[in-house]
């Protein structure tokens, strides 16, 4: 554990990643840490032993990391679902050792009130990142940073009424190397000269085996193309394979520059997920697969909005239909002009981030209640919630 002083705000993030799950719920959470970390804050993980974590990320990162086993329990078909009394009691167990623990920060799709609810009394403040909507949460503050048309009812019902809500992509968390890039932004001009191919850390359908097959068929070798996959990617050495025997086609595995590279290119292919808000961040044109249910709404909202092309569920799409919506791309540089100005407005015009904006609510939340638990002369068990 790291050393701390008696002033830092604890705060612990139980989020887990897989081959099945991703990496994207702990890269954002990573995100966020990075946002608290600058403000004084002592930050760790509780992180499930799955196949295709990336706990040794987390730890390179600087965070310690409290490891739960894989356990017997996991299930395929679905990889968000885990034994909510094991895990409470295993993540109890960590919390208590851990002591005054300020927030305990959730991005899982498999905890809920029933998860929750027992864990308050070992905790200050309790933070849910959330984006699916389907089911109750005991919470003190809520960040849902996608896009849905009934966002403002999108929770009623599902969270405490003074529960402090944080909604849409002006809260996206996204990582400072995207925030640095923006402020060097070049100016696109709709033309492509450069395509990135990325479908997050895991992609186990093997969209990215399409996307090469789709770049195949549109057959302009004068365009440059990166590759990306993530360390987890069970096709990681067949895609290398495939890049290989393509001309001026580069690839790259867990690469530590993605904004970079997003910034280098002139049109991106790949999911939905926290990624639509870096491309549009840097006015990145996109085509866009759907690949996980959680993806969907928000990716067909941002296609109404203009802001990607939206070509639905990966299933549905087939190499020669991916060719024929990069081809139309690259023959209209007026859309993919439009495409970036819809991008940027939809993150809010401007360079503010939701890790900032959060890591200072917190604090905030955090600091409040220290006030109350030196008026009360015992803070442990005081609950305090403060609308945003």
């Amino acid at each position: 554990m790291t050393e701390t002083t008696s002033k830092s705000i604890k705060v612990v993030f139980r989020v887990d990643a897989s081959v099945d799950i991703g990496s994207g719920h702990v890269m954002r959470c990573l995100t966020l840490a990075a946002a608290l970390r600058q403000r004084g804050c002592a930050v760790s993980f509780i992180s499930r032993d799955l196949p295709g974590n990336i706990s040794a990320n987390v730890e390179a990162a600087g965070y310690p990391v409290f490891r739960l086993p894989a356990g017997e329990h996991a299930n395929p078909d679905s990889p968000f679902a885990l034994d909510a009394v094991m895990d409470v009691a295993q993540t109890a167990e960590i919390l208590r050792r851990e002591q005054e623990v300020d927030w305990l920060v959730i991005d899982h799709y498999g905890v809920d009130v029933s998860w929750e609810t027992p864990l308050r009394p070992l905790v200050g403040n309790i933070m849910v990142i959330d984006d699916v909507a389907n089911r109750c949460h005991d919470c003190d503050l809520i960040l849902d940073q996608n896009l849905y048309e009934d966002m403002d009812s999108r929770y009623d019902g599902l969270i405490p009424e003074n529960c402090s809500k944080f909604f849409g992509p002006r809260y996206a968390l996204l990582r400072n190397e995207f925030i640095e890039a923006r402020k060097s932004l070049r100016e696109r001009d709709g033309s492509v000269k450069r395509v990135l191919i990325t479908f997050g850390g895991g992609d186990s359908s093997n969209e990215t085996a399409k996307a090469l097959e789709a770049w195949r068929l549109v057959g302009r070798p004068d365009i440059s193309v990166d590759v990306v996959v993530g360390a987890a990617n069970p096709h990681r050495e067949q895609l290398q394979q495939l890049c290989s025997e393509l001309q001026n086609v580069s690839f790259y595995c867990n690469v530590n520059n993605m904004a970079q590279m997003m910034a280098q290119a002139d049109l991106a292919i790949g999911a939905g997920g926290s990624t639509t808000w870096e491309r549009c961040y840097l006015g990145l044109p996109s085509i866009t697969l759907t690949v996980a249910d959680n993806q969907a709404e928000t990716t067909e909202a941002v296609g109404r909005r203009g802001a990607t092309t939206n070509l639905g569920w990966y299933e549905d799409i087939d190499a020669v239909g991916l060719a024929a919506a990069i081809k139309q791309m690259i023959n209209e540089p007026k859309m993919m002009r439009d495409m970036i100005e819809k991008g940027f407005s939809l993150m809010g015009g401007g360079t503010s981030t939701g890790a900032v904006l959060l890591a200072e609510k917190i604090c905030q939340i955090s600091h409040r209640c220290g006030l109350l638990e030196r008026w009360t002369g015992d803070g442990k068990n005081v609950e305090v919630k403060l609308a945003q």
